[in-house]
């Protein structure tokens, strides 16, 4: 009985391979091509990608300048890039996001910038599964004597909603995000502040 139902369950496993290897190159749906550059609609057809570009002045905790964010609203999504100065920020990772509002102005603290861009109770960190929300960015590196380089790219804000009427900053802390813990991950106090323009 065993050794009947075994040449059964061969044949049915034969059978299948026998059609998957009759199958030809043509059988198989083809993945779509991607239109060519003269079919893509563009401004004649009133479609206009928005590539805006906004910027901040990056401020440490004595109010000085440490440094700029360049972002660019592509079509996508937004790309961040941040340029900090030697001295700026201690050796290692620091957790940064995007705050609801534009103020630096209470320097040191900036607790005028507001909670997180999309603030979620309990659903702070890029690896939350109640998250993210859309302040959340991965973490910046800080090398030995202080300086960073930082290019991000999220798909969960735009430029135009953060230059809205109370306008919006980016935040870094003195500590690493841990991208769960809440409501910051763990990240700490607010060391640099930029109002984004």
């Amino acid at each position: 009985m065993i050794s009947r139902i075994a040449l059964v369950g061969s044949a049915i496993a034969l059978g299948a391979c026998a059609s998957v290897a009759q199958a030809t190159p043509q059988d198989a749906e083809a993945p779509l091509a991607p239109p060519a550059t003269e079919e893509m609609p563009g401004p004649a057809d009133g479609v206009f990608p928005t590539m805006a570009r906004g910027t901040a002045d990056m401020i440490g905790l004595e109010g000085e300048s440490i440094g700029s964010a360049n972002l660019l609203d592509g079509p996508n999504g937004l790309m961040i890039r941040l340029e900090l100065a030697p001295g700026s920020l201690t050796p290692g990772w620091h957790g940064i996001h995007l705050h609801a509002t534009g103020d630096c102005s209470d320097v040191g603290m900036y607790k005028m910038s507001g909670g997180h861009v999309g603030k979620m109770e309990g659903g702070h960190g890029l690896l939350n599964p109640k998250g993210p929300e859309n302040g959340d960015l991965p973490n910046i590196w800080a090398g030995a004597d202080g300086s960073a380089g930082y290019e991000a790219f999220t798909t969960l804000d735009t430029l135009g909603s953060l230059v809205d009427e109370d306008g919006s900053a980016i935040i870094i802390h003195e500590s690493e995000d841990d991208h769960m813990t809440q409501p910051i991950g763990g990240a700490g106090a607010r060391v640099a502040c930029g109002v984004i323009k």
